[in-house]
């Protein structure tokens, strides 16, 4: 384009939309290949890591939200991932029969404009800030050869540790929901701002009723004294869109808590009809899954009142 004087000027450009798609659908894409093969992503794979969270080799840092479901739904036993060029400089290589079954790995970035439309490099400097989405390929530590990979210690809990922690999460909870025991049916109900649960009694095991009881916490911390989360929403009508994202949103979260006390619950009603749904919901917003993820994230940070530093938010 040229400008006043005549001279051609080049036009700014914002991030493209175009990509932050694409990297949705890529997510998206491989949660949908999972429940298609009758697999539920967000609560597998959790056991054979052995009560080490799926990390970055170089860093060593376990890594959150949609990365976590990402990573331990493959079922891999080592918690270790690793870029192919990160393997590279330790003197490694993938295997063979493993080239291009790559793990995506979300990241967050920001692009800063002044109040001019100008790109600068200052958060503190921008008017406008626009996030976009990339991925990075990454492989397990079972994918790569000529390493000599760090010994995993098993940090394994026993039954009576898992539960008590399960118990210092609900008692750790910041600001907590009221809690009472009453009816059969688990739920929040966010104009009391109460979770409602059956006696552990009435559960099979107690496992199932900590997994419960994490879900409806989940649920509760989107009252507006918390996240706000539910104050945003449009519909809390069964099956509205908003509804969807919530049960997800506490299904992700549910399965957080419940990794972070060595817990799982395998079994649940109906699974096939569940998977149906959600392969229904995800084919039809390849936005939901990723989102979902990163609010159950927060949600999870909020009841371990944990405050995340802000390069392992992006």
């Amino acid at each position: 384009m040229l400008d006043a004087t005549g001279k051609h000027v080049r036009k700014k450009t914002m991030p493209s939309n175009k990509t932050k798609k694409d990297v949705y659908q890529v997510i998206t894409d491989r949660m949908i290949e999972q429940l298609e093969k009758g697999t539920i992503p967000w609560r597998k794979g959790w056991k054979a890591l052995s009560g080490k969270p799926p990390q970055n080799y170089t860093t060593k840092k376990p890594y959150r939200g949609m990365n976590a479901i990402l990573t331990a739904c493959q079922g891999y036993s080592s918690p270790y991932w690793i870029t192919a060029k990160q393997a590279k400089d330790r003197g490694g290589k993938l295997k063979e029969e493993h080239k291009g079954k790559y793990t995506p790995i979300i990241k967050w970035n920001w692009v800063y404009y002044d109040a001019n439309g100008n790109k600068v490099s200052d958060r503190k400097q921008a008017a406008k800030t626009i996030p976009f989405l990339r991925f990075y390929q990454a492989y397990n530590a079972e994918q790569i050869e000529g390493i000599e990979w760090e010994k995993v210690e098993e940090v394994q809990l026993n039954d009576h540790e898992k539960l008590d922690q399960c118990q210092k999460v609900i008692d750790g909870y910041p600001n907590p929901p009221k809690l009472e025991e009453r009816g059969d049916q688990p739920c929040y109900v966010p104009l009391m701002d109460t979770v409602r649960m059956p006696q552990m009694g009435q559960f099979d095991k107690s496992e199932e009723y900590y997994a419960t009881m994490f879900h409806e916490l989940v649920h509760s911390t989107g009252h507006k004294s918390r996240l706000g989360r539910l104050e945003k929403q449009k519909s809390h009508k069964f099956g509205s869109d908003c509804y969807s994202k919530e049960e997800l949103v506490a299904e992700m979260g549910a399965a957080f808590l419940s990794a972070s006390c060595q817990i799982t619950e395998e079994t649940f009603e109906n699974a096939a009809g569940y998977i149906q749904n959600w392969l229904g919901k995800l084919k039809g917003d390849s936005k939901l899954v990723v989102m979902a993820a990163a609010q159950a994230q927060k949600a999870v940070d909020h009841i371990l009142d944990y405050k995340p530093e802000q390069k392992e938010e992006k």
